[in-house]
């Protein structure tokens, strides 16, 4: 059992594009320093969870608590302020700055963001192309580009998003190192991936949605037991 304490608590959250119903009274926690990933087919609801926390939905009801303070209706730049940080699938790479100037945008919302020393040592060949136009960085490292605008900002949850997509094996490593570290220096994630192989390798927890709806919870620990289970839930 994990005793550390909630960073994230999500209760009976319903949320809503329109008349469409999306998120049908989800659940979950995360606790600080944890890895949980959130599993699910396309269209199950776990890139509207992440805009839900992010404050991004038109319409959204329930409760979501960041470290015992409900941020539900409370606007985006607010809820960053409380240190959370999202890398959203579409990246958000300024094609008219540069590398640099696109890590140096966001600003720091604390002392604890990582230094350009610290994410150098992260991500080396991206320092190289400091001076490069973000978008003639490759696939590759716009994501690492992605990823080291949150880590700069200091904040300590992070919400990322399909993080390994369409991305060579090689720099798929490099994310998940970067993931384990973020760990280890006691960051909080919460990882929306369909490449189930690159997040059972990284996660301490894992929710499946489907349908909108919370439809399994389990730990690494018991992975390995209900792979049926999964593999039915996913179609792996």
């Amino acid at each position: 059992m994990n005793r550390a304490p909630i960073h994230l608590s999500i209760r009976n959250l319903n949320a809503f594009y329109g008349e469409s119903h999306v998120l049908h009274g989800i659940n979950l926690n995360v606790h600080q320093g944890e890895v949980v990933s959130i599993l699910g087919r396309n269209g199950a609801g776990r890139t509207t969870l992440l805009r839900a926390v992010m404050g991004l939905m038109p319409r959204a009801s329930g409760r979501i608590m960041l470290q015992g303070a409900d941020i539900l209706g409370m606007p985006s730049h607010q809820i960053v302020r409380r240190g959370v940080g999202y890398c959203p699938e579409e990246r958000g790479i300024y094609a008219s700055l540069t590398c640099l100037e696109n890590l140096m945008l966001p600003p720091r919302i604390a002392d604890t963001g990582m230094s350009e020393e610290e994410i150098a040592s992260l991500f080396p060949n991206l320092k190289e192309r400091y001076a490069s136009p973000g978008t003639k960085l490759s696939g590759g490292e716009q994501q690492m580009l992605a990823l080291a605008r949150i880590f700069r900002t200091g904040a300590r949850l992070l919400l990322l998003d399909e993080i390994s997509e369409g991305l060579a094996p090689v720099i798929v490593q490099s994310l998940g190192n970067a993931v384990r570290q973020l760990k280890q220096k006691g960051f909080t994630v919460v990882l929306v991936e369909q490449n189930f192989r690159f997040s059972e390798r990284l996660a301490d927890r894992f929710y499946v949605l489907e349908e909108g709806s919370v439809v399994a919870e389990f730990t690494r620990d018991e992975l390995n037991a209900r792979r049926e289970e999964l593999s039915g839930l996913l179609g792996l």
